[in-house]
C-alpha cells in the first residue's frame, strides 16, 4: 500500500479541520480511534493489491457508500432521539425518498 496508517491518520485530521467529527463523550482518545481506522483501511487496501483497478475502485466506492449511509442513519436517529430537526440537506434527501416511495 502506498500510504502508511500514520499518513492516512494525518490526512483524516486535515479533512476534519473542514468537517469536524463530534466524538462526544466516547471513552477513547480521538487519535487512537483515528489510528485504528487508518490501520484497518490500509489493511483493507493491502488485501486488494491483487485486484485490478476497476475492482479496487468499485470495492472502495461500495465501502465508502456503506459508511456514508451508516453515518446518515446514525445521524438522523440521534437527531430524532433528541427531538432535533435534521438539516436542510438531509430533509431534502428524506423528502426525495418519500416522493419516490422509499
Amino acid at each position: 500500500m502506498p500510504i502508511q496508517p500514520a499518513e492516512l491518520a494525518a490526512l483524516m485530521r486535515e479533512v476534519e479541520r473542514e468537517d469536524p467529527i463530534d466524538f462526544a463523550d466516547l471513552p477513547f482518545p480521538e487519535d487512537d480511534l483515528r489510528d485504528l481506522v487508518a490501520s484497518h483501511l490500509c489493511d483493507m487496501a493491502t488485501a486488494m493489491d491483487n485486484f485490478n483497478t476497476e475492482d479496487r475502485l468499485m470495492t472502495l466506492l461500495a465501502v465508502s457508500a456503506k459508511l456514508v449511509l451508516e453515518n446518515l442513519v446514525l445521524h438522523v436517529q440521534l437527531l430524532r432521539r433528541h427531538g432535533l430537526p435534521v438539516g436542510a440537506n438531509v430533509e431534502a434527501l428524506l423528502e426525495r425518498l418519500r416522493k419516490n416511495g422509499g
